[in-house]
């Protein structure tokens, strides 16, 4: 009875743990990790790393990331700057529209 038990606690946790190993997400730190693995042990085997390539590889990822933040802050922020640039507009068309009605004999100072 004893045995059974613990096998099936051993069953349970065995499977508990490959559903919270295999459902968990890959971390940033991750890649950087996986990256460095790699050149180390191509440095190891004695097999050349094209650093270019990866420098440039690792700025095209960071370039993309910073792409992805700045669309996200555009979408949270591109109401107020849409309204302030038609108040703005709106005031420019209301001068020009004022200034056109004056007469050349008597203009504001704004419509000199």
């Amino acid at each position: 009875m004893f045995t059974l038990i613990k096998n099936i606690l051993i069953i349970i946790m065995l499977a508990w743990g490959y559903v919270f190993f295999s459902f968990t997400s890959a971390f940033a730190s991750d890649m950087n990790e996986a990256i460095a693995g790699h050149v180390i042990k191509q440095q190891v085997q004695g097999n050349p790393v094209d650093s270019s390539a990866l420098f440039e590889a690792e700025m095209q990822r960071v370039a993309h990331n910073y792409s992805l933040e700045m669309i996200s802050v555009l979408q949270k922020y591109l109401p107020s700057m849409l309204d302030s640039i038609s108040a703005e507009l709106r005031a420019k068309a209301d001068k020009n529209y004022k200034c056109a009605l004056q007469s050349d004999e008597y203009k504001n100072k704004d419509c000199k």
